[in-house]
């Protein structure tokens, strides 16, 4: 074992714990997150609050150690050089690209580490990298801002789409908008520019226009995307019968499709006849792809466009799990940021499972652990852990390299009792009465941003 003596009993009791203080260490390093700061940030700068400081009060958060950013500061408060009200306004002025490439930048470094672990889940087609693109609105926020008091809808502090990476279960991207009325399709252009050759995109329907498939195969890479019923397309094959897949039988045809610039030329088009109707009613569902079939036929397409619903887990993992939506925090940057912070804490607990999986085995651990009690330990322990282990006991993480790290975790991962950790799946859901509105209906909902910018000309015009 790596660590000394002052670890032994909070090793010997909560391993995981340990793990995820560690890979805070290793992955959220101050010096790390406040040169991620300054390489990405454009109108803001640091003064007396660093940029870690404030990541760190947001984890502690969005992880449940702390219940609001108020008593996170309070936790620190003979340590800080500024007020609680420094600490909002840094928050409320947190720029979107800064949220994005923390979420980036740790990612990869994250993906490093599971690599290294063994400990990602198979290829779903070897080869080619899949990336599952979903859009996520924010949870309205409470109306404390002064411009929302008056207003009866729901505001909106913003939206995101998300990227995950099912082999690794990290979400490797993020695309915020403080707009949370803004349509998803408008953040398509910034997604088109991380677009790699051997990516497989797959997506729902409202992300199937001709500019974004078109983009995708303009950088070499593939798409399974539901078809929306307004794409275009020509000169259809007869339907051929592929055969069944779990949930319905699989018929395929070629669609000429082209754009001004000639990119997608003859793709193919697969349907699948559900055995159950969705929950919008459609019977059947279309799907558009340019794989080549010889590496993937129309039945492994159906298949993996309806794994898609792995990013609908991670959403519901930093929903209830993590604290994904702090509703005090009104301004939509504040807003993505904790959004956006829960990403990263989602992907830390990724690569803690990662570790278990290159012990266990896969299908054990995605059987058997339940990620609500994983978390549950984290945070009735760490507060007394970070109490009886003083923070320079911690830095012997940071500077450990990849083969010690990697082995530090397995250690720390094979000393995990995992009948502490056992889920429990629920039965299935009873149906619900509907509930009464108590909002305008007409206008359910207002975006924030829209509010705060219309305040804002009203105030400057004399």
């Amino acid at each position: 074992m790596i660590l000394g003596q002052v670890f032994e009993r909070f090793v010997e009791e909560s391993p995981v714990s340990v793990m995820v203080r560690g890979l805070l260490e290793k992955i959220l390093s101050p010096q790390k997150l406040d040169a991620l700061f300054e390489r990405s940030a454009e109108n803001q700068y640091t003064r007396e609050l660093m940029f870690s400081t404030v990541v760190e009060m947001m984890n502690s958060v969005t992880c449940g150690i702390r219940p609001s950013i108020h008593a996170a500061y309070q936790s620190q408060v003979s340590q800080m050089k500024v007020s609680v009200t420094s600490v909002y306004n840094k928050l409320n002025s947190m720029e979107s690209q800064v949220s994005a490439e923390l979420v980036r930048e740790t990612a990869m470094e994250m993906e490093a580490i599971i690599r290294h672990l063994k400990g990602n889940c198979s290829d779903w087609l070897p080869g080619y990298r899949v990336k599952i693109l979903d859009g996520n609105a924010l949870g309205a926020s409470q109306h404390r801002l002064k411009p929302l008091r008056s207003c009866n809808s729901a505001p909106l502090p913003g939206q995101s789409l998300v990227v995950l990476d099912p082999a690794l279960t990290l979400a490797i991207d993020v695309f915020p908008t403080e707009d949370g009325h803004a349509q998803e399709r408008s953040l398509l252009d910034m997604v088109l520019k991380t677009v790699e050759e051997d990516d497989i995109w797959i997506a729902d329907r409202n992300f199937c226009t001709l500019n974004f498939l078109s983009g995708i195969v303009a950088a070499e890479g593939y798409f399974i995307i539901r078809e929306h019923q307004c794409f275009p397309w020509h000169k259809p094959e007869p339907w051929s019968y592929i055969g069944e897949v779990n949930g319905g039988k699989v018929w395929e045809q070629k669609v000429v499709v082209s754009d001004e610039g000639g990119y997608l030329g003859k793709i193919r088009r697969v349907k699948v006849v559900l055995d159950e109707k969705t929950r919008d009613g459609d019977s059947d569902i279309f799907i558009l792809t340019n794989l080549p079939m010889n590496v993937a036929d129309a039945l492994n397409i159906a298949q993996f466009y309806r794994q898609r619903w792995t990013i609908e887990t991670l959403f519901q993992i930093i929903t209830v799990v993590f604290n994904c939506e702090i509703k005090t925090l009104g301004y939509p940057k504040a807003a993505l940021f904790a959004f956006c912070v829960a990403l990263v804490s989602y992907n830390i607990l990724s690569v803690v499972l990662a570790a278990l999986r290159s012990i266990h085995g896969t299908q054990k651990i995605e059987l058997e652990v339940s990620s609500f009690y994983l978390i549950d330990e984290i945070s009735g322990i760490y507060r007394g852990m970070m109490i009886a282990i003083p923070p320079q006991e911690w830095e012997v993480f940071a500077p450990m390299s990849l083969i010690q790290f990697s082995k530090l975790l397995r250690d720390l991962a094979n000393r995990i009792n995992l009948e502490t950790l056992q889920s429990h799946p629920r039965g299935p859901k009873k149906t619900r009465r509907k509930r009464k509105r108590t909002r305008p209906v007409k206008r359910p909902h207002i975006s924030t941003a829209k509010i705060l910018a219309q305040n804002k000309a009203t105030k400057s015009t004399p």
